[in-house]
């Protein structure tokens, strides 16, 4: 989501400078790469140490939340293609997930901006034991819409996220935002979503090929089963 659907990345970012800064350290730009796209409970263990925070990671985790959720209300800075993209997957009934590590508030806060049943499944980072890049978030959100990683397109933004969808057997779009994604097999590298449509992502499952069979636990399609018919999910990291 953050980076994907919504570009808040810098939110996240200042929010972490002025509370490092607070406790009168040192958070750089690339500290605050080096975290994109991990767990959020991972990425505040990072603040503590490296920025001299002294707060338990879960305060951390919360008092970033407050901040980056103010600067989306004041201003939802949506990723350009992302939601002509999400509309045209609805018009066309294909099953779409969101799977991040922001908690479940701040996800509240950008989905209720889209339309209503945008999103057939959510995945959370608050709601899953193993965050990004365990295939734990993939895994589950493929499991709650009823089909296989392996008929799941992942778009992601991060190389965190990357591994968490290749791990799970998904297809990957990746669209770098702030930080490089190395090209490497089952990934497919898009500057933006602008020219990316549904039967772009149709194609993609059918040429790129896996670089990790299906998980042991991936759920399998009833023949007949509305999973089965669709065959095509999207989940949005």
């Amino acid at each position: 989501m953050d980076g994907t659907l919504v570009d808040t990345e810098p939110y996240w970012m200042a929010c972490e400078h002025e509370l490092v800064t607070s406790h009168g350290g040192t958070w750089t730009q690339e500290d605050a790469h080096s975290i994109v796209g991990f767990d959020l409970l991972d990425a505040a263990a990072v603040i503590r140490s490296r920025g001299g925070v002294d707060m338990e990671p879960t305060a951390i985790v919360e008092h970033l939340l407050d901040g980056v959720i103010a600067r989306v209300r004041e201003r939802m800075p949506w990723r350009p293609g992302a939601r002509r993209l999400l509309h045209e997957l609805r018009q066309l009934d294909v099953p779409c997930a969101l799977v991040t590590m922001s908690w479940t508030r701040l996800v509240d806060a950008v989905v209720e901006q889209l339309d209503p049943g945008t999103f057939e499944a959510v995945v959370t980072g608050d709601a899953v034991a193993n965050g990004k890049p365990h295939p734990e978030p993939y895994l589950t959100a493929a499991a709650r819409l009823g089909v296989a990683p392996t008929d799941c397109v992942a778009i992601e933004d991060s190389p965190t996220g990357v591994a968490s969808a290749s791990a799970a057997g998904c297809v990957v779009l990746a669209v770098p935002n702030l930080v490089g994604i190395d090209r490497r097999p089952g990934v497919v590298l898009m500057p933006s979503l602008r020219k990316v449509h549904p039967d772009d992502l149709g194609t993609l499952i059918a040429s790129t090929p896996l670089v990790a069979p299906p998980a042991e636990d991936a759920p399998t399609p009833a023949r007949g089963s509305r999973a089965a018919a669709r065959r095509r999910a999207t989940i949005g990291g």
